[in-house]
């Protein structure tokens, strides 16, 4: 065992030991300390996924600035999220073994020569490579950002950490849509890799300037390790690489979509049984089938898809409109208002028991935002989202901070053993589970703007007078250009057509709202059954041993 530089060496300076190897002591900082360290949080928090989110938020600019399909474009975020919900498999050994300073330098080391790649040579294979290294990166800075807001805190309250670290890493998405499309449009792929390398470079900085307490350190890897982790990384990128493909490519029309659907549950089940049959095995299967931990991940996963609308929905509701980043400016910084509420919400109200009744009035706000944004039309603007979106934006520092606290209580009691199968289950079901999410809304309204676009069509006639005056409108437009009166009617007929598909978007989109409604009422009815159930367990108990 040893225990790395950082801090004096002293038993007494390096105050309350880590609870498992890997993790900082925990000294009594100076008031001055504590600020460094909160703000060390924050500032790494809001840059983790800085990089994917403005690469989702901007696949069409930059597939166009390097002359790309947009098609290819998309795997990027897929391989991101495959490789950053594999990362911790490693990762936690990793910190165990190696040390905190020397794992993130590498990390960050690593993130900062792919970034230069892409700018010294732009295109597919070196922005697929940068995506999988930052995203691994990603999982061990959000674990940086956790440990700086706990060294934050004072001992009674030092849980809350985990609220604040995985809260401020949601500050990410809304930040990347703040980011000048124009800086992307023109730069290109090199512009996009300046920005990953100064994310690495400012990660860097924090690092060295503002070091973390020593670690114990312990060997922690063996041979087999390596090979679950490849087989997870396997199954993990090919079931996100086709998600992030399968709206675009459609589904049932790429046969190798299918090949990779497949596959990856071949790859999981290779990786499950080889740990199912360790002696001392990274994933513990047994804790994943009990009551507590299979509701956990319901919930978690449920609530995650319901998430989606704020990614997806919103979004693509005002770009059906014609409108681009640069008019959402507001909107997002009211987002991420929204989700700093909820972290200082979330702090405040934060003890074990309450954390049901904070993840039941996320869910019930999320479904209530949804409720709001389903009364949109075609004619809506990102002013008028803002409430809604921020009440969503509430809604999910309020559910993500307290899942992990209530997923980290669970571990504790098991011991640090379990510490790898926690971080793997929530980095799954939030990560996966967020593309899922995307997908399967994306998916529904697709569908759903085909019926009602179909219905729309179906109900127009010619004879119809409305539908003859719209023609004729359109028509008048076009007539200082077009003297031809067969072509200005075709062209009449045209715009009707464009405007009955975007009509048949903004429809789809509702419904898209609605659904993401139900899912989170849905999710608000899992969690009031459990504390039903628990409060009926509660009772009867106290009814047996007052008759005792």
């Amino acid at each position: 065992m040893a225990v790395t530089a950082g801090a004096p060496a002293d038993a007494a300076a390096l105050g309350t030991p880590p609870p498992f190897p890997g993790s900082p002591y925990a000294p009594q900082h100076t008031t001055r300390r504590r600020l460094a360290y909160f703000l060390s949080a924050v500032a790494l928090g809001c840059v983790i996924n800085l990089g994917n989110g403005i690469l989702s938020a901007n696949q069409s600019v930059l597939a166009g600035a390097g002359g790309d399909d947009l098609t290819t474009t998309a795997l990027l975020p897929g391989v991101y999220v495959g490789c950053n919900a594999a990362a911790n498999l490693v990762l936690v050994k990793a910190r165990a073994q190696f040390g905190i300073p020397a794992l993130t330098r590498v990390m960050m080391l690593s993130y900062a020569i792919a970034a230069l790649l892409v700018f010294f040579a732009p295109g597919t294979t070196t922005a697929i490579l940068l995506s999988g290294v930052s995203g691994t990166a990603a999982a061990s800075l959000t674990t940086l950002c956790v440990y700086y807001a706990m060294q934050a805190l004072p001992d009674r309250v030092k849980p809350a950490g985990l609220i604040i670290g995985i809260g401020t890493v949601q500050f990410a998405t809304p930040l990347a849509r703040l980011v000048p499309v124009d800086v992307l449009a023109q730069g290109g792929w090199p512009a996009f890799a300046m920005i990953q390398l100064a994310i690495a470079l400012f990660a860097l900085v924090i690092v060295f300037a503002c070091p973390l307490p020593p670690t114990i350190r312990v060997k922690m890897f063996s041979g087999t390790d390596l090979l679950t982790y490849g087989l997870m990384l396997g199954a993990n990128l090919l079931l996100c690489i086709t998600l992030s493909e399968g709206r675009l490519l459609w589904w049932h029309d790429t046969p190798w979509l299918g090949l990779t659907l497949a596959a990856a549950p071949l790859l999981y089940a290779a990786a499950l049984s080889i740990e199912r049959v360790r002696r001392v095995p990274m994933l513990r299967l047994q804790w994943f089938g009990t009551g507590t931990i299979l509701r956990f991940a319901a919930v978690a996963v449920i609530m995650r898809l319901a998430l989606a609308e704020q990614s997806f929905g919103a979004v693509g509701l005002l770009g059906s409109a014609g409108l681009s980043n640069d008019q959402y400016h507001l909107l997002y910084g009211c987002i991420v208002l929204g989700e700093l509420a909820g972290i200082v919400v979330a702090v405040v109200t934060a003890s074990e028991r309450r954390i049901p009744y904070q993840v039941l009035v996320a869910a019930l706000v999320i479904a209530y935002g949804a409720w709001l944004d389903a009364g949109s039309n075609d004619l809506t603007r990102p002013g008028e989202l803002i409430f809604s979106q921020t009440l969503i934006a509430f809604g999910t520092t309020l559910f993500i901070g307290p899942t992990l606290m209530f997923g980290a209580a669970a571990m504790l009691r098991r011991g640090p053993d379990y510490l790898i199968s926690l971080v793997v289950l929530f980095s799954v079901s939030q990560n996966i589970g967020g593309l899922v999410g995307s997908a399967l809304l994306s998916t529904y309204q697709v569908a759903r703007t085909k019926t009602h676009a179909a219905a729309l069509m179906e109900g127009m006639r010619t004879g119809d007078p409305s539908i003859t005056d719209r023609i004729a409108q359109g028509s008048h437009a076009l007539a200082g250009t077009l003297q031809d009166p067969g072509a200005l009617a075709a062209q009449g007929a045209g715009r009707l057509g464009q405007a009955v598909g975007r009509q048949a978007a903004v429809l789809g989109f509702l419904d898209a709202f609605t659904l993401v409604m139900l899912v989170a009422l849905v999710g608000a009815a899992v969690i009031a059954a459990g504390l039903l159930r628990q409060n009926f367990r509660e009772r009867r108990s106290a009814q047996l041993g007052a008759r005792s």
